[in-house]
């Protein structure tokens, strides 16, 4: 006869590890939301760039999403991340949606893509989810995965439409949880600043002159900050990517992407 006290005590322990192993996962999760505004020369004061990498209305091509360093091709075609889907939005301003998962930890990246002529509203989305307000939830196998001002790091792609209006928003922060913010767009840190002091989001990457928001820079910062490393490591990182590929030189890309207020 089986012993039903050494069953009820076996049966204990696997609830307790099953508990122990969740409640690590989830303490070992990290989200990340990333806002971009697709690049749109009818729409927004930029310098006119090609007509398809311009098309602040095409996913395929636009500079800051389909073309080779747009964030959703950049990140597809990384060793480091695996695409899980790529979905359409109840929001009809944002063209397309992709989530991502780090390939060694439990990151994941989400993605929206918004009409270039609604740039307004991505930065305004941003700067909300920075204060952890609209929390979002995608669920992918049967998992729950928190977004919007529930993410651990959220990021604006695209240009500084600030430098041609304002924005107004729940930008108070809604709790104290740590949110990280990188803001790839151009003079980021002067036009930013305000919002982001409002929002008490920590200014991870962020920029003191023009330059190109191209997925890269975005990629090696998160490298970075996976591992955990220091604001100052992270930046390091940014920096010699945006030198890798612009060719700009490393001092010239440390001046150019900062950390911290």
């Amino acid at each position: 006869m089986p012993n039903n006290s050494c069953k009820s005590k076996r049966m204990k322990k696997y609830i307790s590890c099953a508990f122990f192993f969740v409640l690590s996962l989830a303490h070992s999760q990290k989200t990340i939301h990333v806002f971009v505004a697709f690049c749109d020369h009818i729409n927004q004061g930029i310098v006119p760039v090609p007509e398809s990498l311009g098309n602040g209305q095409n996913p395929t091509t636009n500079l800051y999403w389909g073309a080779l360093y747009g964030v959703k091709t950049h990140f597809k075609r990384s060793e480091d991340w695996i695409f899980l889907t790529s979905t359409t939005s109840e929001n009809p301003k944002i063209l397309e949606r992709v989530l991502f998962k780090h390939k060694n930890s439990e990151t994941f990246l989400l993605a929206d893509a918004y009409d270039g002529k609604y740039i307004k509203e991505a930065i305004t989305h941003f700067l909300e989810a920075s204060a952890g307000n609209n929390p979002q939830e995608i669920t992918i196998n049967d998992r729950r995965l928190p977004f919007g001002g529930n993410s651990n790091l959220v990021s604006y792609i695209g240009h500084n439409g600030l430098m041609e209006f304002d924005v107004d928003g729940h930008f108070n922060p809604k709790n104290n949880n740590k949110r990280d913010a990188i803001i790839l767009a151009c003079i980021s840190e002067n036009y930013f600043l305000s919002h982001i002091r409002q929002t008490q989001a920590s200014p991870l990457i962020w920029t003191t002159g023009l330059m190109a928001p191209e997925a890269y820079t975005l990629k090696w910062a998160i490298d970075g900050w996976i591992r955990n490393e220091t604001d100052d490591e992270i930046r390091e990182h940014a920096a010699k990517a945006y030198h890798s590929y612009q060719k700009c030189g490393l001092n010239a890309a440390k001046r150019l992407l900062v950390t911290g207020f």
